[in-house]
């Protein structure tokens, strides 16, 4: 049976104003405060989305930190030339230009990272191996590891207004054709694992394409098509500053915001942020399956619950995963992993039992981009059934692909026997 080490946990893309028709490095550019409203309210909705994860609400020291407000007054009386040369002092590949519009969007983060700072860095560090690994395969700058920060907060369930998922906020059709599959049953936009060697295959093409980290990040956003177009527009010119005026307002924004994460993430103490040392979530062992699995049964023989489960495999969009293609895995804690492989022959014929009584109900209310996190009776997917003459738990739980022991628990239930016309919740 194989084994895979994987670090798995469960939108900030920055749309910036229209600004002047030109926006070299140094230049001074406007900025509305309609815009800082905007980013504001997409930061911290996703932000509260990923707080509501089944992860981060055990986290519950962050909740009663101690934070300390960054003073915006401090922050305006210091020099650019400061902010340049700390810049500058990172050494990374990409270019880390400065001016107006990166100040600006270092003082965003500043202001409303401060207070979620640990939370980020906790999950940085956690991710750390799995994007460093991705990133060095295809041989990408390592400064690109943030990136996902604007992409999505680092929210594997992050979905944005146009429909893009995950860490990586990959679109369907991109996503395809980087190999990630998207179907009724799987997402793999949402695995952590497969989207980030996705995403670092992507961006070392869009580098060779352009030539041109820079230039490569912005296509990320906006696509190559639109990066051509408007080096076209402006009469061949290649760089981003000067390509500035002619691209779309959220891929202006798009460069300075992932130039800003750069800066907090490495320089956040000298402006006074102290984060709380939050404890990463528990390591966790992916193992490959031989034949299909329902998460009832996973949770039944293990032990771990199905909304750690789906947290740990967001991947997956019902309790259904179709092991028998031989290409799927099931993430569960490290410790874990030694049970699930003493029953696996258990679980695999129990999943094939109930399954072959009763097919994947796939529901239609349960959509792409939902944060497990959330209660599901509030979205409408908990399921009852009321009892038939002659059914036992037993029968209803193979109808509905769960375990004895989990319908009982579900509703409460402490002896075996259940009655003609008694209403069951078997899905919540």
């Amino acid at each position: 049976m194989k084994l895979r080490i994987c670090l798995i946990l469960t939108p900030l893309v920055m749309l910036a104003a229209a600004l002047p028709a030109r926006a070299q490095s140094g230049d001074s550019i406007d900025y509305t405060p309609s815009e800082v409203e905007l980013m504001t309210k997409r930061y911290t909705d996703s932000y509260d989305s990923l707080i509501n994860s089944y992860y981060m609400r055990r986290l519950k020291s962050h909740r009663h930190a101690n934070h300390n407000e960054v003073s915006m007054e401090d922050f305006d009386n210091i020099p650019d030339s400061v902010l340049m040369s700390r810049l500058r002092a990172l050494h990374t590949v990409i270019p880390m230009s400065y001016n107006s519009e990166v100040r600006t969007h270092i003082k965003f983060y500043l202001r409303y990272m401060s207070r979620r700072l640990d939370v980020m860095l906790m999950l940085c560090e956690y991710y750390r191996p799995l994007f460093l690994e991705s990133l060095n395969r295809y041989d990408v700058p390592e400064e690109l590891k943030y990136l996902p920060i604007v992409e999505s907060a680092l929210n594997p369930m992050a979905t944005s207004r146009v429909g893009a998922a995950g860490l990586w906020q990959f679109m369907y059709s991109t996503g395809a054709d980087y190999g990630l599959e998207v179907n009724s049953i799987v997402d793999d936009r949402r695995d952590p694992y497969k989207s980030s060697l996705a995403a670092a295959r992507f961006l070392r093409n869009l580098y060779r394409t352009f030539d041109d980290w820079t230039l490569a990040i912005a296509a990320y956003n906006c696509g190559p098509g639109t990066i051509h177009k408007a080096i076209a527009r402006s009469g061949g010119k290649r760089n981003f500053w000067e390509l500035y005026p002619y691209l779309p307002r959220e891929t202006r924004g798009y460069i300075p915001a992932f130039i800003a994460v750069n800066y907090v993430m490495n320089y956040y103490s000298l402006h006074g942020i102290r984060p709380t040392k939050l404890e990463a979530p528990m390591r966790s062992d992916t193992v490959v399956l031989a034949s299909d699995v329902l998460m009832g049964y996973v949770q039944e023989f293990t032990g771990v619950g199905l909304e750690e489960l789906h947290t740990l495999n967001p991947q997956y969009r019902t309790d259904f995963i179709p092991g028998s293609t031989g290409k799927y895995h099931i993430t569960l804690p490290t410790g874990k992993v030694a049970a699930f492989l003493s029953h696996q022959d258990t679980i695999y014929t129990a999943s094939r039992d109930s399954l072959s009584r009763r097919p994947v109900n796939i529901e239609p209310d349960r959509k792409v981009g939902r944060e497990r996190g959330k209660s599901r009776g509030k979205s409408g997917s908990t399921i009852y059934h009321t009892v038939k003459k002659g059914e036992t738990l037993s029968s209803v739980a193979r109808k509905y692909g769960i375990s004895v022991a989990q319908l009982k628990k579900m509703n409460g239930l402490k002896k075996d026997s259940i009655r003609t016309g008694q209403r069951l919740r078997v899905r919540s």
